[in-house]
């Protein structure tokens, strides 16, 4: 009696770079025995468009409205790094209101991400109901961003020595009554997302990286988080977080539920940090006068909603900068992404790369 061998098929398939749950162009290409991923390759620069260089060329005021330019949804953010480094460069003394500005800007910034990931982690279980009520929710966000800013989006608030516009008594109590308004919709949605059997059987288990393999890749933000690294650079004390008081959002399974959790849990930390932050808002200036041109080399690092974001800032007392370097947190967990992959199902390729909240913008610039 003889036994046919078996043999596994080995498929070399595109994910991406158009998928109906990526938000922008990723591209992996997947290597499968049947339905299991055994590896993953990345594809990277669909999407370049040489802003680095660009901000070599521009004057370094200018730059302010570039660099924040990158990414859309943690905008503020960007340019708040890059004004952070050029503020140490030129020895500036950002005034005490501007830095707790910073701070309220900052954090809507990372509400409007998180949201806008949440709505899409909904939309990827087919769960449309959820993904709306979700992004109803984003929506007055948005209206809170442009109600203190002007824009929804591209702020555009961030200025070297400060920032550019001031909350009236107005403004602070109509985005106090708004983050009211947006918790009472959390208690109504949240406990959809984190105790629904499907989204559970979806996310428990999927895509674990241990809390080693996360330290050694250079996970950083929920991602780092979720797998039990207390990495927050909030928690250094830049713009005015040092006297607000923050602990890291941490999680310890490290699969695409853990990473789920943290930002849930995020979304009313971030409450609790504007709300701070209004009510302590100090009576100073919002700017000081910026003289001269910057010299020297700088890094600068502040916590997206994905991670940290690093510049590299390299000026030579003339008004243009001699270099300008960018390191984005997707780019920072695209390995951690290659490791939670193989041993997963195909079909579970699209959550656990939408799990690590991949911004392609600010990756490829």
């Amino acid at each position: 009696m003889t036994t046919a061998a078996t043999t596994t098929r080995r498929t070399l398939i595109p994910f991406g770079p158009q998928h109906p749950v990526l938000p922008e162009p990723l591209h992996l290409r997947l290597v499968l025995e049947d339905e299991i991923v055994v590896n993953a390759l990345p594809a990277v620069g669909y999407i370049h468009r040489g802003i680095e260089k660009l901000a070599e060329l521009k004057d370094f005021q200018q730059n302010v409205f570039l660099l924040e330019r990158i990414c859309g949804i943690c905008s503020f953010i960007h340019s708040l790094a890059y004004c952070q480094g050029i503020e140490e460069l030129m020895q500036l003394d950002v005034p005490p209101r501007a830095k707790y500005l910073r701070v309220v800007w900052s954090e809507l910034n990372r509400l409007h991400s998180h949201l806008l990931w949440l709505g899409l982690l909904a939309d990827s279980f087919g769960f449309e109901s959820l993904f709306m009520q979700v992004w109803k929710t984003r929506e007055k966000v948005l209206d809170l961003e442009e109600a203190t800013a002007g824009a929804r989006i591209m702020l555009s608030t961030c200025a070297i020595g400060g920032v550019r516009r001031d909350l009236s008594d107005e403004q602070i109590a109509q985005v106090l009554h708004g983050l009211d308004a947006i918790e009472r919709d959390f208690e109504s949605f949240i406990p959809a997302v984190i105790t629904d059997t499907t989204v559970k059987h979806r996310l428990v288990g999927v895509g674990v990286i241990t809390q080693q393999q996360a330290h050694e890749l250079g996970a950083v933000g929920p991602v780092a988080r979720a797998s039990g690294i207390a990495r927050d650079l909030r928690v250094t004390g830049y713009a005015a977080y040092g006297e607000l008081g923050l602990n890291p959002v941490i999680e310890t399974d490290g699969d695409c539920y853990a990473r789920t959790l943290v930002r849930v849990r995020e979304l009313h930390q971030s409450l609790l940090l504007i709300r701070k932050a209004l009510k302590r808002l100090p009576a100073t200036p919002i700017a000081v006068p910026v003289k001269g041109n910057p010299i020297g080399e700088v890094v600068s690092r502040v916590e997206q909603p994905r991670g940290e974001v690093l510049y590299y800032l390299k000026a030579n007392g003339t008004k243009t900068l001699e270099r300008v370097r960018v390191r984005t947190p997707t780019f920072a967990n695209i390995p951690a992404l290659l490791a939670m992959l193989p041993g997963n199902e195909l079909a579970d390729v699209p959550v656990i790369t939408l799990a690590i909240d991949p911004c392609v913008s600010c990756t490829e610039r």
